[in-house]
Parts: structure tokens; C-alpha cells; sequence
């Protein structure tokens, strides 16, 4: 028992997918803050393009 105890304690895989784990979803939340914070200027500036584009067509 005691040496499956000092195995376990060694196996560091565990500990490398929940840091991989932590990385991705502090990049998912960035990524998901930027686009909230300029969400609304896009959506001006890709209907002030819609508008201009439809507005040239014959």
C-alpha cells in the first residue's frame, strides 16, 4: 500500500491536464470579454457597412 501511495504521489500527468485545462479556460474567458466589450461596435460598423453596400448596388 505503501508503494502504490509513493506512485501516486509521483504520477504528475493528472496535474498537467488541469493546468493545460486552467490555460485553455483562461483564454476561452479573454477571448469572450474582448468580444463582449467591442461587441456593439462591430455590430455598428458591420451595418454601417450593410448599409452602404446595399445602398451602391444598382
Amino acid at each position: 500500500m505503501k508503494q502504490l501511495f509513493i506512485q501516486f504521489r509521483k504520477d504528475t500527468r493528472g496535474a498537467t491536464a488541469i493546468e493545460y485545462a486552467l490555460i485553455a479556460s483562461g483564454i476561452a474567458l479573454a477571448v469572450i470579454a474582448i468580444v463582449y466589450l467591442i461587441g456593439a461596435d462591430l455590430l455598428g460598423l458591420y451595418t454601417a457597412v450593410q448599409t452602404d453596400v446595399t445602398g451602391r448596388v444598382p
